[in-house]
């Protein structure tokens, strides 16, 4: 006889009431349901804070997720073994295409807290750090929002069109909550929804900058993606099926500044921190963590590998990391970073051979990520009279990936391969231009970049 076919995860197997609705999230991910719906499941008062969240540019995990009433599992993924847990938090899970749902849910009295995860690129900023207003979808939105005869398609569209919705019902104040690894990110995020709403609507633009808190956040928690391996090994362990399973690894970190009009879960019981100032505490984490993944990102697929761990195996790309620590470690000021520790544990996740972090889901939107992560590193160098060859490496190595690569995903896709075709200081110069006007105007950056190009050709060495 074939084995008996085990039950699909949902709450009519595992009983779990539903919370109400005070959260609406964009972007449903893996990372949003390792990371923000893992710190609400685990607050304290989180039988009153459940999460509806919207998928970006698919239905497909909104789907999937409905088919077991928004319950998955979580899979923590250490060196010494694995462990389950099941989420409750999200109690809707929703097609982002339904702008109608969204605006009902945003404009609700209930709804205190809008959470984003919807990537560093979505959020259109140009090389000045402004909305880029004339970006294609941003100019299609905009035809939308104004002519009133379709939903807009981008996320930013997206919560302006909701916005709009919360101000017409008087439904009062929120707190709008960025979770993507911006530097300033609530900063980012209230320029980039106030400019798309002030060339929609100026009295909206004027109604969310007296209403709407812009909280900043640093997040950390390596979420791969999910393989068919990892769905076996929860039947396995846990007895039911279930098509929506997360892995990350244990470590965890939120840290918040910012105002809740509305009020908030008491995520500190999770362990997320409040700050008064949180820049340092973003700065750490974009240049040490994120600064190191991009450079691993394209210096590791340059020299053949294809994760973190096993890139950082390779004693040249090591080199490059610890160098690129050492000048933003020089530049990072606060109290209590901890910096040397904090170091020391990113090695130790990165070394997790058990998690398979993907250097080309970490290569993805680099025109974007490498302005946070190693145009600030660079700069900050040369005011202090140092080369920054450290930072400048990354964006060489990026520059070279750009050309090699068989697939090359970037919101400025079009712009570099034009750079690429000049070839020479001319193309450096075009592609430095797309991260930092300032850099492709100093002749002394654009020849130490030049330069550095080719360093990780060749074949790779293990240790």
């Amino acid at each position: 006889m074939p084995p008996a076919r085990l039950p699909q995860l949902s709450r009519a197997i595992r009983p779990s009431a539903k919370a109400p609705v005070r959260i609406v999230h964009l972007g449903l991910g893996a990372f949003h349901r390792s990371h923000q719906a893992w710190y609400t499941h685990h607050a304290g008062d989180a039988a009153g804070w459940g999460i509806a969240s919207f998928t970006g540019r698919r239905p497909d995990a909104a789907l999937a997720l409905a088919e077991q009433d928004g319950l998955y599992t979580v899979v923590e993924r250490a060196d010494g073994g694995d462990s389950f847990e099941i989420v409750s938090s999200i109690v809707e899970a929703v097609d982002g295409a339904d702008v109608g749902r969204l605006a009902a849910l945003v404009a609700a009295p209930a709804t205190a807290v809008i959470t984003l995860t919807i990537t560093e690129a979505a959020y259109r900023l140009g090389a000045d750090g402004s909305l880029d207003r004339a970006a294609p979808d941003v100019v299609a939105d905009l035809a939308l929002l104004a002519s009133g005869s379709g939903a807009p398609t981008t996320p930013l569209g997206r919560l302006v069109f909701a916005l709009a919705a919360r101000r017409a019902a008087a439904a009062g104040p929120l707190a709008v909550v960025c979770c993507d690894n911006l530097s300033s990110n609530g900063t980012v995020a209230r320029h980039a929804v106030v400019g798309l709403a002030e060339a929609w609507d100026a009295g909206l633009a004027a109604w969310i900058d007296e209403n709407i808190s812009f909280v900043s956040t640093s997040v950390d928690r390596i979420t791969p993606r999910t393989t068919g391996a990892d769905l076996a090994a929860v039947e396995a362990e846990c007895g039911y099926r279930d098509n929506s399973p997360v892995v990350a690894e244990p470590f965890r970190n939120w840290v918040l500044s910012g105002a809740f009009p509305a009020g908030r879960p008491r995520w500190e019981d999770a362990g997320a921190v409040f700050v008064d100032e949180i820049e340092p505490y973003e700065n750490r984490k974009l240049w040490l963590l994120n600064g190191a993944h991009s450079l691993l990102a394209y210096a590791g697929q340059l020299r053949g590998h294809t994760t973190v761990a096993e890139a950082l195996a390779d004693p040249l790309c090591l080199q490059a990391v610890e160098r690129f620590w050492g000048e933003a470690e020089a530049n990072l000021h606060g109290a209590d970073l901890r910096i040397p520790e904090y170091r020391a544990e990113l090695l130790a996740r990165f070394r997790n051979t058990r998690i398979a972090h993907h250097l080309a889901q970490i290569a993805m939107d680099g025109s974007t990520k490498l302005r946070m992560r190693a145009v600030p590193v660079l700069l900050a160098e040369r005011a202090q009279g140092r080369s920054g060859e450290a930072a400048a490496l990354m964006i060489s190595a990026w520059m070279d990936f750009s050309a090699a690569a068989a697939e090359f995903h970037d919101p400025l896709a079009t712009d570099v391969a034009a750079a690429n075709r000049l070839g020479g200081t001319d193309r450096v110069r075009a592609l430095l231009a797309l991260l930092n006007p300032d850099l492709a105007a100093d002749d002394a950056v654009v020849r130490l970049v030049e330069d550095l190009s080719g360093t990780f050709s060749g074949p790779a060495v293990q240790e």
